[in-house]
C-alpha cells in the first residue's frame, strides 16, 4: 500500500480494529497492494464488518451493504484482477440469494456457509434461541451453488439474516490474529 495520507489512514484504522467505508474516489486514488492469491471474504451486512473489527479479525473482509453498488464492484474487480479469491456470505432470503448469485457468477466466489445444511443448522439455532421466525417474501431464487438450498428455504419458510450467523462468521475470519 502507498504512503499517502489516505493509505496511512487506512493502515491506522486497521491497526486500531476499526472498519473503513471507502468511496469510489478513494478507490481511484488509494494504492491498494495486497499479496496476490489472497483469500478474501465478502459479506452482505455491515454488522458482520463491525463484529469482525471488534474481534480484531485478520482476514480481509468487504461488505456489500445490502447491494452490489458501483464502489463494491470496482473494489472487487481490482482485487480479482490482482488474483484474489473470494468467499461470499449473505442473507438467507430471496434477495440475499439473488445477490449471492451475482457475486458467485461475476467473481467465481465460493459460498461461505451458504449451503442448505448451513441454512438448516442456522434455522434450528435461531429457533432454539427463541428468535421469532420471519417468513420469506417474494419469488423463490435458485442458488447457483446448491440446488437444494431453495427447497430447504421454501420448506422452512424462514428468512435468516446474516446477523444470526455472526458468531460462526467471526470465528471463520480468525479473530485475534491481527
Amino acid at each position: 500500500m502507498g504512503q499517502g495520507w489516505r493509505e496511512r489512514a487506512l493502515r491506522e484504522r486497521s491497526e486500531q480494529g476499526a472498519e473503513t467505508h471507502l468511496t469510489l474516489r478513494d478507490l481511484y486514488v488509494v494504492e491498494l497492494a495486497l499479496p496476490p492469491d489472497t483469500d478474501g471474504y465478502v459479506c452482505e451486512n455491515p454488522r458482520v464488518v463491525e463484529a469482525a473489527a471488534a474481534a480484531r479479525c485478520a482476514a480481509a473482509l468487504v461488505c456489500t451493504s445490502g447491494s452490489a453498488a458501483t464502489v463494491l464492484l470496482e473494489l472487487l474487480d481490482v482485487l480479482a484482477a490482482a488474483g484474489h479469491r473470494f468467499h461470499y456470505h449473505g442473507d438467507f432470503d430471496w434477495p440475499g440469494i439473488a445477490l449471492a448469485n451475482r457475486i458467485v457468477r461475476r467473481y467465481a466466489a465460493r459460498p461461505w456457509r451458504m449451503a442448505a445444511t448451513d441454512y438448516e443448522q442456522l434455522a434450528a439455532r435461531v429457533r432454539r434461541q427463541g428468535i421469532p421466525r420471519l417468513p420469506l417474501t417474494g419469488a423463490p431464487v435458485e442458488a447457483d451453488w446448491d440446488p437444494g438450498l431453495a427447497a430447504a428455504m421454501a420448506g422452512l419458510n424462514a428468512a435468516l439474516y446474516e446477523e444470526s450467523a455472526l458468531e460462526w462468521l467471526v470465528t471463520d475470519l480468525g479473530p485475534g490474529q491481527r
